[in-house]
């Protein structure tokens, strides 16, 4: 049997470049290495991702994992088996089956050079559990269906690689390019993850770590165009406003900065029990550089549409047109539509 293998590997070398076979020596290398002591090098960790809930494509299953540096990855078995590959018992053997598909005459002039470089350079990582695996990125699926495609329709393909061909059809047919993160994502649960962590780095943007000292961020014109519109009568002398006013900016200006970031606000800047009111103003709480200048532009554009205005009613209607409306979520104790 050891024979029949050393054979069958001296034939596979006289029909690689030598850049094929030095790519396929070092990717063979790194992963015995890790094999034999996976302590000796720094493998990737999935953050999440399980055997239970694969990536589906169709009728296709492929076990698919999000790494900490957010590399979405599927594994070389199960891109095989989606593939309909013959492979051996092990992901080494089915990482083989790969390599030696691109290698044929008939499909390798359809794999482009960056292509054939990633099939050669596995991603060995560890899973949630801690069980050692091998994968590639996500679009390495696509790009690769679309390449035996490609040689099916130039009639270059063997009768026994139709199947795979087949197989590349139902799931190019079940994705797009710009889809396939978004569906690793559902399937490993990392749109949850994604989605808490953009939040944050967007309330690191807006939410300033120091209070700042109180500064006129808003202008009287936006107040005086308020209550004309209303018609009220303003006292630009006094500071004390109908609780309503306080409503309408929120509406109008704090639920127009990014998603999160009144949430934020309220809770830091939280009503004091006793007196019923904030003790400081909302945009004392907004970093300089982006929160408060953000908040700056808002108030000007409004303004503008104030002024533009004979009405509230025709300035809400411009408002709206301007501004995506904020009618859908629920409406609680201190909001309203504008």
């Amino acid at each position: 049997m050891g024979d029949i293998q050393a054979k069958g590997g001296k034939a596979r070398a006289k029909v690689l470049s030598p850049e094929t076979r030095k790519a396929i020596a070092a990717a063979g290398a790194q992963a015995r290495w890790a094999k034999a002591d996976p302590s000796r090098v720094d493998l990737p960790k999935a953050m999440c991702g399980s055997l239970e809930r694969p990536l589906r494509i169709g009728d296709v299953e492929i076990p698919a994992y999000v790494l900490e540096d957010e590399r979405r990855v599927l594994t070389v078995s199960g891109m095989s088996d989606g593939l309909s590959m013959a492979r051996g018992g092990s992901e080494v053997k089915g990482l083989n089956r790969f390599e030696l598909f691109i290698s044929r005459d008939r499909i390798k002039s359809f794999i482009p050079d960056d292509l054939a470089e990633r099939i050669h350079s596995p991603i060995i990582f560890l899973t949630p559990t801690g069980k050692k695996a091998y994968g590639y990125e996500a679009e390495v699926l696509v790009d690769l269906c679309e390449a035996v495609l490609a040689a099916r329709a130039a009639k270059k393909l063997q009768t026994q690689q139709e199947g795979i061909a087949q197989r590349c059809e139902v799931l190019v047919r079940g994705l797009a390019r710009v889809g396939i993160v978004a569906l690793v994502d559902e399937a490993t649960g990392y749109q949850e993850i994604r989605a808490k962590s953009a939040l944050s780095q967007i309330l690191e943007a807006y939410i300033s770590k120091e209070l700042l000292p109180w500064a006129q961020r808003f202008p009287l014109q936006f107040y005086q165009e308020m209550y004309r519109l209303l018609g009220w009568q303003l006292d630009p002398n006094s500071r004390a406003k109908p609780g309503f006013v306080g409503k309408l900016t929120n509406a109008l200006v704090y639920e127009r900065l990014p998603d999160g970031v009144l949430d934020e606000l309220r809770e830091k800047n939280a009503v004091d029990p006793d007196t019923k009111r904030r003790k400081f103003k909302h945009h004392q709480f907004l970093t300089e550089e982006i929160g408060n200048t953000h908040l700056e532009k808002h108030l000007s554009k409004v303004i503008g549409l104030m002024q533009a205005s004979d009405t509230w009613g025709e300035f809400k209607v411009m408002f709206r047109k301007v501004f995506k409306p904020k009618d859908s979520g629920p409406y609680g104790p201190g909001r309203i539509r504008i």
